[in-house]
């Protein structure tokens, strides 16, 4: 689920099964999220416990740590790069053809730039060996992408860019200077997903407390419920209306993290031709085997233990417990 970045410095990602819409209100949430099987099993599940897990949020925290590894391997990567290009001597400028930087080329399968086959330029060598060395050994690109030299150049740096090395045949200054300013903006791009992904788990723990302090209130009710002795009937209707109190207050974290879902820190986007734009967290969790959203669908889970509660809670003032 790594990033990728073209030349105008929006991020590429591998291709994914298209996820749902989010939902435009807090009962849309709810309801929908509910339904997922993997959430409607959970429910099932969470009916023989005395508490709620907290999966759903401390899965994605897991998630979201394990992306924010590979992107700052991926800016480590890029950083390497652009160091080793900036240290190699190009060719002379009568040799070479004018540099790149412009709008982007076609990208042409050429030979001398699909993994340094067929190339007898020292430098031209040097240049695939570094992109080789640094951001194609990084182990999810291999599993993720499967593209040759010419074809990730390509999709992180610009089509250009293979095109230009292609036809000058070695590196040319201007080459030179486009590599390595390209470079540090893909490592300066991954740096500020990487600031969000960081943030990201931070809101994860501040719901998982929230949520984690609801649960236990809702736990504590009922074990008081349960230690009254005599008639029930007012401590059960005391009880029965304080759940209702928590119902809301998982209300008003939906909500709160639905206005987050509608205003996301930032857009994932695919330079490619008809690409569509994915929020930030449809980048996070989209390609995962969880839900989509895993604060609302915790949040789900939670309500549900609440109404049955407070349904368990009528039926005893009902037959007057």
């Amino acid at each position: 689920m790594s990033t990728r970045q073209g030349a105008a410095g929006v991020f590429r990602i591998r291709s994914a099964d298209p996820t749902t819409a989010e939902c435009a209100s807090v009962s849309c949430d709810l309801t929908a999220i509910a339904s997922e099987p993997g959430v409607v099993t959970a429910l099932v599940i969470a009916g023989v416990v005395a508490f709620v897990a907290l999966t759903y949020v401390r899965d994605a925290k897991d998630e979201c740590r394990s992306e924010r590894r590979r992107v700052l391997d991926e800016r480590a990567a890029f950083e390497e790069f652009a160091d080793r290009i900036s240290g190699l001597d190009p060719a002379p400028a009568s040799s070479t053809a004018p540099s790149f930087d412009g709008p982007a080329a076609a990208v042409r399968p050429v030979s001398a730039v699909n993994g340094g086959n067929g190339t007898d330029d020292v430098r031209l060598r040097r240049v695939l060996a570094a992109y080789r060395d640094t951001v194609m050994s990084l182990p999810h690109y291999r599993e993720e992408y499967d593209e040759t030299i010419s074809e990730s150049l390509a999709a992180e740096l610009g089509p250009d860019t293979a095109t230009a090395l292609a036809s000058n045949g070695t590196l040319s200054a201007g080459a030179q200077s486009a590599l390595v300013r390209r470079s540090r903006r893909a490592a300066d791009a991954r740096s500020s997903l990487a600031d969000a992904i960081d943030a990201e788990i931070d809101t994860l723990s501040r719901y998982e407390n929230e949520l984690t302090r609801v649960d236990r209130r809702r736990r504590r009710l009922i074990e008081h419920l349960d230690g009254v002795e005599g008639d029930q009937t007012d401590a059960a209707i005391d009880i029965w209306q304080r759940l209702g109190g928590l119902e809301d207050d998982c209300d008003e974290v939906a909500s709160e993290r639905q206005r987050a879902l509608d205003d996301p820190p930032m857009t994932i986007d695919d330079p490619g031709e008809g690409a569509d734009r994915q929020s930030f967290h449809e980048y996070l969790y989209g390609a995962t085997e969880g839900t989509n959203y895993p604060v609302l669908a915790q949040i789900a889970e939670i309500v549900e233990e609440i109404r049955t509660d407070r349904d368990r809670v009528a039926g005893r003032v009902a037959g007057g417990e």
